[in-house]
């Protein structure tokens, strides 16, 4: 009952007293162990046992303070321990454990303190649950308000996108990937060279020309950890911590493939040379592509754009041409219902009257007119409406271009 005790007592205190009064009583209580404590994010003992690499028995004589919460996305319920006290075995070590979490402002600190026979074993054991945390499996690592977060869900949400199934230029699609495959496979041709092992790739183009499709299509390839930036902003941390914490993270995943989707609005005047001091700083990027997009070429700094070895290949995202338009415009008409589909001659008809669309206006007038064509329950008139659908999205697309 004695680290019963010691929570109640602990979680009763101030913030910024939890944790020391935490040690010195466990110092006190466990004289002859050794102790490592910290709060470091990538200690999720949960995990590592749930992967079967330690077991973990909660202490029956106290009270542990299990949540149970709702995933929505999987439909299940899952629980995380907030306070606890463990036993665990390791590589046929014992160690004990003690969890705690409390509130800080709008974010909850978790610390724990591991106890041991040994210094050595405690601090092991702790390496190798970080370790094995910090690896990128299944899932994407997505940087937002200042966070890294696992998240397997857009891992999976993209294992549809492949180069397969993306429409481009030949040349275009063949070159991006014969250029991150050679890039992976040259470590050792790189060191013997002298040449830094590091690349940057930008990808130019207006919405809608296939660059979102492209990287979902490389992560599903490469078979490389992706590290996804959502933005360098965040409640509590300056941009400047927030670009430091994505490297530091890039370089501990390395090799790599860190992502900076429009990256015109990720760096701005206020952070831009600090994102170029880790471009080109002492810290080495080895191993790392850093694989931006942009809508906006002319918005990004020419320092960033133009300087060499920072973004040094870029590949360029046009609208599609006669041959694209009537490749992709022929994937959909295969995948509609029979009901709905076009003769080859109306598909390249149709074809060369959207010129000057992206594909995604391509999609768009298809969906659009799946919906219009649904909805009234025509029957063989399919070709009709999407003739009268391309007259409104050019509107459309006129009113746009008015605005801009």
């Amino acid at each position: 009952m004695r680290i019963q005790q010691l929570i109640i007592e602990a979680l009763s205190l101030p913030n910024n007293a939890i944790s020391y009064h935490v040690s010195q009583e466990l110092r006190a209580i466990y004289s002859k162990k050794a102790l490592l404590e910290g709060s470091d994010s990538s200690f999720n003992l949960e995990e590592y046992a749930e992967a079967n690499l330690c077991t973990i028995k909660y202490d029956a004589s106290i009270h542990n303070q299990i949540l149970t919460n709702w995933d929505g996305m999987d439909n299940e319920i899952y629980n995380r321990t907030e306070n606890a006290s463990f036993e665990v075995i390791w590589q046929e070590h014992q160690l004990d454990i003690l969890l705690m979490s409390w509130q800080e402002g709008f974010c909850k600190t978790r610390y724990y303190w591991i106890l041991s026979d040994r210094q050595e074993i405690a601090e092991q054991f702790f390496a190798a649950v970080c370790e094995w945390n910090s690896e990128i499996r299944d899932e994407v690592l997505v940087f937002e308000d200042g966070c890294w977060a696992k998240n397997p869900e857009l891992f999976l949400s993209i294992k549809t996108a492949t180069f397969d199934n993306l429409i481009l230029d030949k040349n275009l699609k063949q070159d991006i990937q014969n250029d991150l495959e050679h890039f992976f496979a040259s470590r050792e041709t790189y060191q013997t060279y002298g040449v830094p092992w590091k690349r940057g790739i930008l990808f130019i183009g207006s919405p809608g020309n296939g660059k979102t499709h492209t990287v979902k299509a490389l992560i599903n390839k490469m078979h490389q950890p992706s590290l996804y930036v959502k933005s360098f902003k965040s409640r509590y941390d300056t941009p400047h911590e927030n670009i430091r914490q994505v490297f530091k993270e890039s370089r501990q995943s390395a090799p790599c493939i860190l992502i900076l989707e429009d990256i015109d609005s990720l760096v701005d005047d206020e952070n831009r040379s600090f994102f170029l001091n880790e471009l080109d700083g002492f810290a080495a990027n080895e191993g790392i592509v850093i694989l931006a997009t942009t809508n906006h070429p002319e918005r990004i700094d020419s320092a960033i754009i133009n300087r060499p070895s920072r973004f040094d290949r870029k590949y360029h995202f046009e609208l599609p041409a006669l041959t694209e338009r009537i490749a992709y415009i022929s994937l959909w008409n295969n995948k509609i219902q029979p009901t709905m589909c076009l003769s080859d001659a109306v598909v390249t008809q149709i074809s060369e009257m959207t010129d000057g669309f992206s594909f995604a206006y391509l999609k768009e007038l298809f969906l659009s007119s799946m919906m219009y064509w649904m909805r009234e329950m025509l029957d063989g008139t399919m070709e009709k409406i999407i003739i009268s659908q391309i007259a409104v999205l050019r509107e459309q697309m006129s009113e746009l271009v008015v605005n801009a």
